[in-house]
């Protein structure tokens, strides 16, 4: 099994459709079952092995840190996009000399689960082959989400690797929020604003680009109503949730 010890967090965005919630704060700090969505990522991680957090801030961008700053549990290191914006794919291209060279998890900060007994990063981790592999996605199933308002992104070959919905008017999984690669797939990039679909795209077409389906009931939390619902969703999960 891969061991991975470090994450990038992606929190730079604007948070323009959680509305108002974001008008005075990131949208990483907006809570869900009274933890801050970032808190939520860095908790699942430090149980899971993962002692380094790459974060990148714009929005908000010193509350962000200061709010970090309190976390003693885990290292965190800022790839500061103050000066400009860079998306999903142009953020990792930028923090990639703070990455370094072995594989990474990079995950966006505004999906969840349950956090007691999670064991979703090193599932992933064990499904990781880097041989094979340039970058391995993690999905939910569509019948197992909340907050999600589209109608999925991929399918999954019985080898796994991703096939995109494309015209199709549906597809069996979404796109959870996290995946892996290392430096040396994505040196070619610019640290320009880009998705990450930019890179991903190209891997697929390499045949390279493989998904793996999450246990845990998923939850994307993009807009206050996605909160609200996610929320709910927690409390019936009980405790540490």
């Amino acid at each position: 099994m891969t061991k991975i010890t470090t994450a990038m967090l992606l929190a730079a965005g604007l948070g323009t459709r959680m509305k108002p919630l974001t008008d005075t704060r990131p949208k990483p700090l907006v809570e869900v079952g009274g933890r801050t969505l970032v808190d939520r990522v860095l908790d699942k991680l430090v149980i899971q092995g993962v002692t380094r957090a790459v974060v990148n801030v714009h929005h908000f961008a010193d509350q962000m840190i200061a709010h970090l700053s309190r976390r003693n549990d885990i290292e965190i290191v800022i790839s500061d996009e103050r000066d400009l914006l860079l998306e999903t794919g142009g953020g990792v291209i930028k923090a990639l000399p703070l990455l370094g060279e072995d594989p990474f998890f990079a995950i966006n900060t505004d999906v969840t689960w349950a956090t007691a007994g999670d064991t979703t990063f090193l599932k992933m981790a064990e499904a990781y082959d880097p041989e094979s592999m340039d970058a391995l996605l993690l999905l939910a199933d569509m019948g197992a989400t909340l907050g999600f308002r589209g109608q999925g992104d991929f399918y999954l070959g019985h080898d796994g690797q991703l096939q995109r919905r494309g015209e199709r008017p549906s597809a069996p999984y979404v796109f959870a929020g996290t995946h892996i690669t290392r430096a040396a797939h994505l040196r070619s990039y610019e640290a320009k604003p880009f998705s990450a679909n930019v890179y991903w795209n190209a891997m697929g077409r390499a045949g390279r680009l493989y998904g793996t389906v999450m246990s845990p009931f998923w939850m994307h939390v993009g807009d206050p109503a996605g909160r609200d619902e996610a929320e709910a969703r927690l409390r019936t999960m009980g405790p540490g949730a």
